[in-house]
Order: C-alpha cells, then structure tokens, then sequence
C-alpha cells in the first residue's frame, strides 16, 4: 500500500509489487492510474503503473468467478502481465497456480474463463515473446491467427491446427504455407 499526497489530502492506495518497483523516490511526483472499488462496508483505491495492468486486474474481476480485488491484485503481483497473458494463451496452468493464493482449480478456471477473452491481442504478444515460433510454428502460429480474425474461437482454431498436423507432416517445413494450413483447418473446421 501507499499513500499519495494529492492537494493536501492522503489517499492509501492499494497497488501490486509490479507497480511498487517502478514507483519514484520519496516526495517525488507520481502518475498512477487507479480503480475506486466499492462494497457495502469500505470503498478501496487500486492503483497501477500502465494502463495493461489496470486493464487485466478488470478483466479478471469481471469475467473470472471468484476473483475479487484482493486475488487480482495477488496474481499482478505474482507475474508480468505479458507472462500472465502469455501462460493463459498457451494454458499454463501450471505457471499460474504459482501465484500465491491461485490454486490449480483457480488458474483453471481463470484459463477457461480468459482465452477467448484475451483473444488475438495475447497471441500477438506471445508471438512477440522470445520463444516465439519459428518455421513451421511459425506458420501454425500465424493460421490460429487468421481462424480467430475470421471468427472462430481461439480453442477452436488451436484444435482444428492441431488435428491437420498429420496431413501436414508429409511435406517438408519449406513447402507448408500459412494458406495451407488455414485452408487445412477450414475443412476440418466445416466438416
């Protein structure tokens, strides 16, 4: 928590150790992006240093059951937000329920309730990630893409890529084209 000195008046503002490491020295100006959270008992400021983690902390709150300010602010705290987003685009569940206070059936349903959710801006970032595919993956990669932009679910075009691998596998990695595998996966998808 810190407390932020706003003409005179303090505000306590609750805030994940992401936002803690990047705050200035002492009596300097800040710049800190906040949530007003109400209940019927208190009303409780969440604070932020970039509008992505504001953004994900919302996220999780309104689309996850049973993940409240406090679990939010644990699981920014706990991982980077390309890490968090990353790790659901590729159902890490193991990586999340590393989280302090998420459990495996928490990074679950957090995973189940957030894929689509997180959709082909997350896949970007993974892709832009250092272990970004190359090749083949690459072109895998690159067809999700293309099935979740003509609307079809990320799980969906994850699976339907993965059931064409076979046919795919008989060419050679310089032959397979992202047209192919996109035009592969339609049919699967369609029939």
């Amino acid at each position: 928590m810190i407390v932020v000195n706003a003409g005179g008046i303090g505000y306590q503002i609750l805030i994940p150790l992401s936002s803690y490491n990047k705050l200035p020295v002492l009596g300097s100006r800040l710049r800190i992006l906040t949530h007003h959270h109400v209940r019927e008992d208190l009303q409780l400021l969440y604070g932020f240093s970039s509008a992505e983690e504001r953004d994900l902390f919302r996220l999780l709150m309104a689309h996850v059951t049973g993940v409240g300010p406090k679990l939010a602010l644990a699981i920014l705290s706990g991982m980077l937000v390309d890490e968090f987003k990353s790790a659901v685009v590729s159902s890490d569940i193991i990586a999340i329920s590393r989280i302090s206070g998420v459990g495996k059936k928490t990074a679950e349903r957090i995973v189940l309730e957030l894929k689509d959710k997180l959709g082909v801006a997350a896949e970007w970032e993974a892709a832009a990630r250092e272990n970004a595919p190359t090749g083949t993956e690459r072109h895998l990669h690159d067809a999700v893409l293309a099935l979740i932009s003509l609307g079809y679910k990320q799980i969906d075009a994850h699976k339907a890529v993965k059931a064409i691998l076979p046919k795919l596998s008989t060419s050679t990695t310089a032959d397979i084209a992202v047209e192919d595998v996109v035009r592969e996966a339609l049919k699967h998808l369609l029939s």
